[in-house]
């Protein structure tokens, strides 16, 4: 994305530049397999205060919760009851209820950074992330499906849904191998990213605006004070954003292992 100047000479406005907010450069070990910016730092710091807060809240568990442990445990149960018993059931429910766990608060934590002051971008505004948690997904909804229904019966309602007259299966079949083994993780991925891309975009757009229009005349205008509203109130919808796009992504991984482990379709 190129600057887009809005006033005459050098010092004008300029649009949010792709390469300097999502691919910024190193902060140490340039040039290494182990070269770390501020992405890959800030995704560092959200799974260490994810890690953090759970081992804190769980580690002497309370008859009579402390705050911290009521709210992990709430967290918890939500995904516990609302998402994977209400769909898989109890039994089955309890086999992947740690991994869905781990979806959802690694998800949301990583989601969150984008609002956090300090760290200012998503871990999962790049598609590495993404990438990685829809590919778990896709291992953890195979091997359910292998270890749940049988491996000839998973592959079976995969590529050959019940019901349709065998002909159709010519056509059918190599639709559903796309959409089952290759739609699946790529469309978790991008979902998840580009929701997360775009908002981090929308806010720095909204808060630069704001500082262009106050700095160009040394004081407050209509624009910079519409700007900087837009800025606040693009935070609270990230916030939401943050926070669904967990919700999804841990509601559309269990749907996939409900599906995987279905005796029949």
């Amino acid at each position: 994305m190129t600057g887009i100047s809005l006033a005459a000479g050098d010092e004008g406005f300029h649009a949010p530049n792709v390469d300097e907010e999502f691919f910024p450069p190193a902060l140490w070990f340039d040039g290494t397999v182990f070269e770390i910016n501020r992405v890959i730092l800030v995704r560092l710091i959200a799974i260490a205060i994810l890690l953090l807060l759970f081992w804190i809240a769980l580690r002497r568990p309370k008859l009579v919760p402390t705050k911290l442990q009521s709210i992990v445990e709430m967290g918890v149960s939500f995904v516990r009851d609302g998402i994977v018993y209400d769909m898989l059931g109890e039994r089955i429910g309890k086999k992947y209820l740690p991994y869905i766990l781990a979806v959802f608060f690694g998800v949301l934590f990583m989601n969150l950074t984008g609002v956090t002051p300090f760290l200012n971008i998503s871990g999962n505004a790049l598609l590495g992330m993404p990438l990685t948690f829809a590919v778990c997904t896709y291992i953890a909804f195979i091997y359910a499906g292998i270890r749940e229904a049988g491996a000839g019966t998973f592959f079976k309602n995969a590529l050959f849904p019940s019901g349709v007259p065998w002909p159709l299966y010519i056509l059918l079949t190599p639709i559903e191998l796309v959409n089952t083994f290759i739609v699946r993780p790529v469309s978790l991925a991008l979902r998840l990213m580009l929701n997360l891309m775009v908002g981090h975009l929308l806010l720095v757009l909204c808060f630069s605006a704001t500082a262009f229009f106050v700095g160009m005349l040394n004081a407050w205008t209509a624009m910079g004070a519409l700007t900087l509203f837009g800025g606040f109130f693009m935070t609270i919808v990230e916030l939401l954003v943050a926070v669904l796009q967990a919700y999804v992504f841990a509601l559309l991984t269990t749907s996939y292992i409900q599906l995987s482990v279905a005796k029949e379709h």
